[in-house]
């Protein structure tokens, strides 16, 4: 039998660096115990995080909460072999997130948030998440589904969880750390006004524990709860919020949906300019640097103090093979507020209401969203083109209207009755714009304002979102009021509703979330409006100015 081929120069040197340096590793171990004269202590299982496992040629650019990336590093040469180990030893670059309980019950996907870093639960929160498991809330249900997603990380590393659990044992993806569990008691010096029996206390028991144990590593404490992040700090702990939901710091900078047009826009865009006539719009076809900053179905506008006005809609936007826009496809708009063109019985009263009531009425718009303050109308231009598209247009079959039951104030307690009637006291503004369409109408008599009001209940069904989950909604309008209560999950949950011939209408102000560990950046309403910006089915307006009354205005501005 032939004897094998020798080993290469090259492999000879890297077998002879792994198994010269454990030797020489083993052996300075052995010397350090021999001369102190001390047993070797059982380290806590977190320590072996210092030796991650190596990662995909990937090196962390960012420490923020749930929302780290990675950035290419030069593949490692096996000169630069020893080097290479010794600088991912260290483990400077990844953190360890400790996740309190509202955390994992806002996102239940949160552990695959934090790209390489790693994650770690203290036992606390397990003992939370089992009292919130119960129950048909969507809290309960987002308890159960993390329950279940632990549960699954577990049975797949079935040698222990000392060393962690691999976050992409489940699904392969790159670049995912370990998971912890709290294994051990950990002492901790926190200060004897914290009462020890509390939650959050003991939590940050745990933080401070780790900070102790692991001083070259950097432990942040991960937590939807203000006070728990205040209380963290004022400790000299490291805390952050969550922020992989939240698409925006400021709602001052959150997407409009409308452009205003220098004053000189037809003069430094009339290179290539094309336009054409087709029905009662006129189209544009523009060059130019604005380009780059227009959206499909932006809203543009261009106001002169003593010439027509010019109000038009981004209907497509060409870009090259790089992805850089082009050139940009303008349309000219529905005036409604002339008479002539009223919905319902309404016209618009500003430019934001023009804008909402063309991308009501556009059946190529599939999703839209209505942001602005109280008074702004909203709620009516809303309603109305509801009531033309679906009684006299015939082109949905009935209006469903449904919202979050989040009280303002106190609760009321249970109320009596079927869905629509418990549902009537949440839907105060409902009920005051129909009485506005409705009444509109100044030639109709008394018997003619009853048939059509009980025509309008007929077709206008109010649902509770409680019961929205599996069902589907085909050739019917969907409002969803109040949509800023509604965390991005939820919001998933009701668009996935809308079946073949559906529209989806979302209305909400961001400055009025009463929704407990929503803010205006995490908010489900600002999450759809970034998200959807782009897709050629979609619109979004930012109304601005009141039309309520000149008493509602003044309160806008000074309280």
């Amino acid at each position: 039998m032939p004897l094998p081929k020798a080993p290469t120069k090259k492999g000879s040197l890297l077998t002879q660096y792994t198994t010269g340096h454990s030797e020489v590793k083993s052996a300075a171990s052995s010397k350090t115990q021999k001369s102190t004269g001390l047993k070797k202590q059982s380290a806590p299982s977190i320590t072996n995080t210092i030796q991650p496992k190596p990662m995909a040629n990937t090196a962390s650019t960012t420490s923020r909460a749930g929302v780290a990336q990675t950035a290419p590093m030069a593949q490692s040469t096996p000169a630069k072999l020893k080097r290479t180990r010794k600088r991912s030893d260290s483990n400077t670059a990844r953190k360890l997130f400790v996740l309190d309980t509202n955390v994992m019950l806002h996102d239940p996907s949160c552990f695959f948030r934090f790209e390489e870093h790693d994650v770690y639960l203290p036992l606390v929160t397990l003992e939370e998440l089992d009292n919130h498991k119960k129950g048909t809330t969507e809290t309960a249900r987002h308890g159960r589904q993390v329950s279940r997603k632990l549960d699954q990380l577990m049975n797949a590393v079935p040698n222990g969880i000392d060393d962690g659990i691999p976050l992409n044992v489940l699904d392969n993806q790159l670049n995912l750390g370990r998971l912890f569990f709290q294994t051990q008691f950990l002492a901790d010096d926190l200060p004897k006004s914290l009462p020890s029996g509390k939650a959050d206390n003991q939590i940050l028991g745990v933080v401070h524990s780790l900070q102790t144990l692991h001083p070259n590593r950097s432990v942040v404490l991960v937590s939807k709860d203000i006070n728990m992040r205040i209380k963290a700090r004022a400790l000299g702990l490291n805390a952050e919020d969550y922020f992989n939901d939240q698409v925006i710091q400021d709602s001052d900078v959150l997407y409009s949906g409308q452009l205003a047009l220098p004053a000189d826009f037809w003069e430094s865009h009339s290179k290539h300019l094309e336009s054409w006539q087709e029905g009662s719009h006129t189209f544009y076809r523009i060059q130019g640097p604005l380009v780059s900053q227009m959206n499909v179905n932006q809203f543009v506008y261009l106001e002169y103090p003593d010439m027509i006005n010019f109000y038009g809609q981004v209907l497509h936007v060409e870009t090259d093979g790089a992805n850089n826009a082009k050139s940009a496809t303008l349309r000219t708009l529905v005036d409604y507020s002339n008479p002539k063109h009223g919905v319902w019985g309404i016209g618009a009263r500003n430019r934001e209401q023009n804008f909402a009531l063309n991308v009501l009425m556009d059946p190529d718009i599939d999703f839209i969203t209505l942001l602005g303050q109280a008074g702004t109308g909203k709620t009516l231009v809303t309603i109305a083109a509801a009531l033309q598209q679906t009684l006299e247009m015939g082109r949905f079959s009935e209006v469903i209207i449904t919202r979050i039951t989040v009280p303002v104030g106190e609760d009321i307690g249970f109320l009596p009755g079927t869905e629509e009637e418990k549902m009537t006291p949440w839907m105060g503004a409902l009920q005051d714009n129909l009485e506005i369409l409705i009444k509109g109408d100044a030639n109709a008599g008394e018997w003619a304002r009853a048939a059509t009001n009980e025509l309008i209940k007929n077709k206008v069904k109010i649902k509770a979102m409680s019961f929205m989950r599996g069902r589907t909604f085909v050739n019917k309008l969907l409002i969803l009021d109040e949509a800023q209560n509604l965390t991005p999950k939820q919001m998933k949950t009701l668009i996935t509703r809308a079946g073949p011939g559906t529209k989806v209408v979302c209305l909400g102000n961001l400055a009025q979330i009463d929704t407990p560990y929503l803010t205006e950046g995490s908010s489900g309403l600002a999450y759809v409006v970034e998200h959807f910006k782009g897709w050629a089915h979609s619109a979004h307006i930012t109304l601005m100015r009141g039309e309520r009354s000149r008493l509602a205005d003044h309160a806008n501005e000074v309280l």
